[in-house]
């Protein structure tokens, strides 16, 4: 994602990686904003678990401990804010009311990054057995301008897998399996991942190891 203004001030989209942690002040936004847009083109839900974030990528998932009571949540980025200077992260009611934070209306959080879901998402993992596969298949790293390759398109996760542990580390970049519902049902996409450009990944291409892929540039 590129640079965007809110009231004048530009923010960046930041590159982060697996186990970045920030300190700040939480806070929770609900039905003034329930069924309208979310900044990624979904449809906000104030009982999903999500959150948003000023420049964490779009689909991160983040670990969110209460520094008051200790309790913790896990939620997914998908929307811009808060736009305001003393604030982290926008909380949906639902994980707001997790950490008990709706009375008090904010809170001091730790913020920790866990991974990163694919593109296409449109829910938080609801449990650890999907949570441990979307972050067992999950870059270390998140660079906003990262591009990819797609090698191979499945209808079923096992041949995805399969191409995803064959292929693997080839010349040092990594396989990803990415999660898609479609008008068609749902498409396990296998991509080579860690491009830095997209000429780089035009080059890569060009040498001809993948007959048929084609470039993605990750938002």
């Amino acid at each position: 994602m590129r640079p965007y203004v809110v009231r004048g001030i530009k923010y960046y989209p930041s590159v982060v990686s697996v186990g970045d942690d920030f300190l700040g002040t939480a806070s929770w936004y609900g039905p003034n904003f329930h069924g309208k847009l979310t900044s990624n083109g979904e449809t906000y839900n104030m009982w999903d678990m999500t959150a948003a974030h000023k420049t964490l990528p779009m689909n991160t998932i983040v670990k969110v401990t209460n520094r008051r009571n200790g309790k913790v949540i896990v939620v997914r980025v998908n929307d811009r804010g808060p736009f305001v200077d003393n604030r982290i992260i926008d909380l949906s009611k639902a994980a707001a009311n997790k950490l008990d934070m709706i009375g008090t209306g904010t809170t001091p959080v730790k913020l920790e990054v866990l991974g990163f879901a694919g593109k296409g998402t449109k829910r938080t993992p609801a449990t650890k057995k999907e949570l441990d596969y979307e972050l067992k298949n999950s870059p270390k790293t998140m660079d906003m301008d990262n591009f990819s390759l797609q090698i191979g398109s499945f209808s079923k996760i096992d041949g995805a897998l399969k191409t995803q542990e064959k292929f693997d580390n080839t010349d040092g970049y990594h396989t990803l399996i990415k999660d898609v519902d479609t008008q068609n049902g749902r498409i396990f996409k296998v991509v080579l991942s860690g491009f830095k450009s997209e000429q780089e990944a035009r080059d890569y291409k060009a040498l001809g190891k993948f007959e048929h892929a084609f470039i993605l540039r990750e938002d």
